[in-house]
């Protein structure tokens, strides 16, 4: 294993550490529990939208938090999730009346802790509600999930839901909006190696040279099937195709379009990927208005992509297009 750390069980405290000293203008990293909360929360009369889930995805989901998107992310251990103390404290640190909207991605511990968090801070008081997103179509059980698992739509449902409170928008209109977005995204992801997890130390999966996994989790877990390694056209048709026939989108809609590198395949093949897909939706009568490429929610070092499709309509597409100031995201400001 060759990576730039100290020790293993040390990872993403340090990790936290650079992160609130690279970007202290946006954010602010609390310890014990650790959190990542917007540098002017809790922010007076706004829903608030947390999330948060296992380290080694970044920048899901910490680098997700600044004005227009989260205002709290729980980070856990690397590929864990975190406790429910830590999210119940994120509440605290950053909901207010209007309560808080916790995003979950649809992972077994997850949705235990993140469900028992919400129950604890309505306990307290705080209004929250929850939702699970499982945008992944690859399978519709896997390892750590009952169901689908939730994977790229996460970063455009953060996107959304955030942009939706900050224009003060009521809880239950922030919740409506994340089971819509829910409803219109869909997601599989590709793996051609394998991530190491700092302290196993080993890949977490083999792969012969001339072998992917189609459909892989982002943690590892399996995905439809190996097949040996295809040239970029007929891959890409494969993953399309997965995606479109499974909602199915339409001759007709548009839809944002973001291909993600699952961190360790470099932007050359990304965009290559990229041109490849929107060529073959616009066979199809799909027109991409909106695009986000790059890595955004990734498995440590695995090469591989993903890509996921949200159908838009014009508040979708206004609320995508609203200012956002985030260490990973930016725009409008």
């Amino acid at each position: 294993m060759k990576k730039i750390i100290n020790d293993p069980a040390d990872v993403v405290a340090e990790s936290l550490r650079g992160l609130a000293l690279a970007h202290g203008d946006v954010l602010r990293v609390q310890k014990d529990p650790a959190l990542v909360v917007r540098a002017d929360a809790p922010v007076e009369g706004k829903v608030a939208v947390i999330s948060g889930g296992g380290s080694g995805h970044e920048p899901l989901h910490g680098g997700f938090v600044g004005t227009g998107m989260l205002h709290a992310a729980v980070p856990g251990a690397v590929f864990t999730s975190p406790t429910p103390d830590a999210v119940e404290a994120a509440v605290a640190a950053t909901a207010g009346p209007a309560g808080a909207l916790l995003i979950v991605k649809n992972y077994t511990g997850d949705v235990l802790n993140f469900e028992t968090a919400a129950e604890l801070a309505e306990a307290e008081g705080t209004p929250v509600r929850s939702v699970v997103i499982d945008d992944d179509v690859a399978v519709k059980d896997s390892t750590y999930t009952a169901g689908r698992r939730g994977v790229g739509g996460t970063v455009l449902l953060e996107k959304i839901t955030g942009a939706a409170a900050e224009r003060g928008d009521s809880l239950d209109d922030v919740e409506a909006l994340a089971r819509k977005v829910i409803g219109q995204v869909r997601s599989i992801g590709v793996a051609l190696t394998a991530p190491t997890v700092p302290h196993a130390g080993t890949p977490s999966f083999e792969l012969a040279d001339d072998e992917i996994e189609f459909g892989i989790g982002i943690h590892g877990e399996p995905g439809r099937e190996r097949i040996p390694l295809e040239p970029a056209d007929a891959l890409v048709a494969r993953l399309v195709t997965a995606v479109v026939e499974d909602l199915p989108f339409a001759s007709g809609d548009e839809v944002l379009l973001f291909t993600n590198s699952m961190g360790g395949t470099p932007l050359v093949e990304l965009y290559l990927a990229h041109g490849i897909a929107e060529k073959l939706l616009a066979e199809r009568g799909i027109t991409v208005t909106r695009r986000l490429v790059g890595p955004y929610i990734t498995s440590l070092e695995m090469q591989g992509i993903s890509l996921t499709l949200l159908k838009l309509d014009d508040d979708l597409t206004v609320l995508w297009d609203a200012p956002v100031n985030t260490p990973a995201l930016r725009w409008g400001i």
